[in-house]
């Protein structure tokens, strides 16, 4: 084959379809590496926002859960917890609503001398919970 500077070459038409085969190589690879890189560009902004929203909402839960705490100066605070959370599990079972119908109620789990006191505190959990559940 005869020398042919790439002038002639392209003044022919045959390098226009040399360069566009390059282009369309070129488009090839760029649409292999870009179309993954954008999908999960997609992907990852709608969690970022989930998580920018849970952030804030841990902040409102926590002022939020200030009802589940026993009141200042109960001695009895796990009887306060142990009120809510069977104020939680008789709803959540669809049971009687009762602090009364409760086993930790009537069978508490303390000495004779001190059932009175966590009875009194299991009811104030068990009806603080009853409260926060309805919206009230």
């Amino acid at each position: 084959m005869p020398s042919v500077n790439r002038q002639e070459y392209c003044a022919e038409g045959l390098g226009h379809d040399a360069r566009q085969g390059y282009y369309e190589e070129t488009m090839k690879k760029l649409i292999r590496i870009a179309t993954p890189l954008i999908a999960v560009a997609m992907m990852t902004s709608p969690m970022i926002a989930l998580a920018q929203s849970s952030q804030q909402g841990n902040a409102t839960q926590n002022s939020s859960t200030d009802w589940s705490a026993p009141p200042a100066g109960t001695e009895q605070a796990q009887a306060y917890r142990d009120g809510v959370e069977a104020a939680q599990l008789d709803k959540a079972a669809n049971r009687k609503v009762d602090p009364t119908a409760s086993y930790l109620y009537n069978h508490p789990k303390v000495k004779k001398e001190q059932r009175d006191a966590y009875r009194q505190s299991f009811v104030q959990g068990y009806q603080a919970a009853l409260k926060h559940s309805s919206g009230m």
